[in-house]
């Protein structure tokens, strides 16, 4: 009996995809849970799957077909996932097991479908190089875009023969980034003795000899950016080849640092490439990245596009702050997370949202998105730029999930690991500016989201309560929203709510 494979079900706001690639075609046989096809939508590409083992019998909807939630894009047949009536067509896939040694079947390693948005990446860094053992699934490279880091991963056991996009290079979706064979490097690495370290003899072409150092290519790149002494670094790799780690523990140690050139300015000073005069007032020019870029571009458009204003207020922080003291260690042990300030705010400003939609609403042309859940974007700052991935359904989320989830953002997002799709659909957005020092801010909307809230700098200031002046934690906090959206009364009721209900915590747990 026939299986039909259908196209995932869409979110709200896409209305349909695109038949983007097809990874098997009628006769292929295939595994459970094997990429079969994917589906490229205005914001995300989405993989389909097979839903059992089989055979692929029919394609329903070609290479550039316009496809609608879950549409049947072909049917999948019982068996020949080992042979059957199909076994010439699976007779190539077996033939890497038999033929180890000689290195079996090639793959072509495409660098990933990129989504509309995304016109091309960068070839970040090769976690192997030429003739490295690698496992099934096991990373290969990673492509920085401006959105995120993408990892491509080996299609089997085997090893790369050829690389044919360096690191640094620029690359489009889906090209070819090297060629990978299965069963490859598999008997050379053991035998080397050295695991990860162990290549082949065709790895040393792309080395280079620096002093008495051979540097792999990798290591290279990374000397040159942090300007290291090549002498000082210790080579761990065949031969006392110095490999990429070798280089990050320098880098993390400082024990590879160069020496300070002395003030003087001898014969060596004057011969050197380009030495800082007197007088002279030095400049550095790099290429902005693509995440900076995008920023840059993201930002503009949203003071050109919206009505943007700003309310401010402040908020006593005493009694979320003696809270905190009073629990944070027994949060610690029943949560295994700290207790930090986001997740009051992140409550807070949940239970805001519900009290006033047109806060947490969208504009799409000409029409308003009410939106019946609450998906709070938190702002992360990394060394490539801000990020900010998306909490979904804040509501009925617990302090400790918020926190542990930030926590979770934050990880994943300085190491570059978060996925396009935890980073799209907010319907409002939280950043703390306090965090660096910043006592007052005007933050910018997050198209196409009309409201911002920006966190600051919890400061000590006199205050009058009740008749007598008191010494209070307080914080400044500021509301940017788009007033084609969202008028000013609704706006301060907005803050002020979200003030009330930091400044007696009980609120939350009471719902009042």
């Amino acid at each position: 009996m026939a299986t039909e494979i259908k196209a995932p079900t869409f979110p709200e706001s896409v209305a349909e995809g695109s038949v983007a690639a097809w990874h098997k075609q009628p006769g292929d046989s295939v595994e459970r849970d094997e990429l079969i096809v994917e589906i490229e939508t205005d914001k995300v590409v989405l993989e389909v799957v097979a839903p059992e083992a089989g055979t692929l019998s029919e394609v329903l909807a070609e290479e550039g077909d316009t496809v609608q939630s879950e549409q049947v894009l072909g049917r999948l047949g019982e068996g020949a996932a080992s042979g059957g009536e199909k076994g010439e067509a699976a007779a190539p896939k077996a033939e890497p097991e038999a033929k180890p040694a000689a290195g079996g079947a090639q793959h072509e390693v495409k660098a990933p479908t990129f989504p509309e948005s995304v016109q091309e990446g960068t070839v970040a860094s090769w976690a192997k190089q030429v003739g490295e053992a690698a496992k099934r699934d096991e990373v290969l490279a990673e492509i920085e875009t401006d959105k995120v880091v993408l990892e491509v991963v080996a299609p089997a056991d085997g090893a790369l023969v050829e690389i044919k996009a360096e690191e640094g290079s620029q690359v489009a979706s889906e090209q070819v980034l090297a060629v990978f064979a299965e069963g490859a490097g598999g008997e050379s690495a053991p035998a080397a003795g050295e695991g990860k370290a162990a290549a082949s003899a065709d790895d040393g072409a792309s080395d280079e000899q620096v002093g008495d150092k051979i540097l792999a290519p990798a290591a290279r790149k990374l000397v040159a950016e942090h300007d290291l002494d090549v002498a000082k670094l210790q080579g761990t790799g065949k031969g006392g080849r110095v490999l990429k780690e070798d280089v990050q523990k320098a880098i993390k140690d400082g024990s590879a640092k160069k020496a300070a050139k002395p003030a003087g300015g001898g014969a060596k000073a004057a011969a050197a490439p380009a030495p800082a005069v007197e007088g002279e007032r030095p400049e550095k020019r790099v290429p902005m990245s693509r995440l900076r870029q995008t920023i840059a571009k993201r930002l503009v458009e949203a003071q050109q596009t919206a009505a943007m204003l700003t309310t401010y207020n402040e908020v006593d922080m005493g009694a979320v702050m003696d809270l905190r003291a009073q629990y944070k260690d027994t949060f610690l042990k029943a949560h295994d997370t700290k207790l930090g300030f986001m997740g009051f705010f992140v409550k807070a400003a949940s239970e805001a949202l519900k009290r006033f939609p047109d806060v947490n609403a969208s504009i799409d042309g000409t029409d308003i998105v009410y939106h019946g859940y609450q998906d709070i974007g938190v702002a992360v700052s990394t060394d490539r730029g801000l990020v900010v991935p998306v909490l979904r359904d804040t509501d009925s989320m617990k302090i400790a999930d918020v926190e542990k989830g930030i926590v979770d953002f934050g990880k994943r997002a300085r190491d570059g690991k978060l996925g396009i799709d935890e980073m799209q659909g907010g319907t409002f957005t939280i950043t703390n500016g306090g965090i660096f020092g910043s006592l007052m801010s005007t933050p910018i909307l997050n198209p196409p989201q009309t409201a911002i809230l920006g966190m600051h700098k919890i400061q000590e200031r006199p205050m009058a309560v009740n008749g007598k002046v008191e010494i209070r934690p307080m914080m400044y906090l500021a509301l940017s929203y788009d007033h084609r959206m969202i008028d000013g009364k609704d706006a301060v009721q907005f803050l002020v709510t979200i003030k009330e209900l930091l400044e007696d915590p009980a609120r939350l747990l009471l719902d009042i």
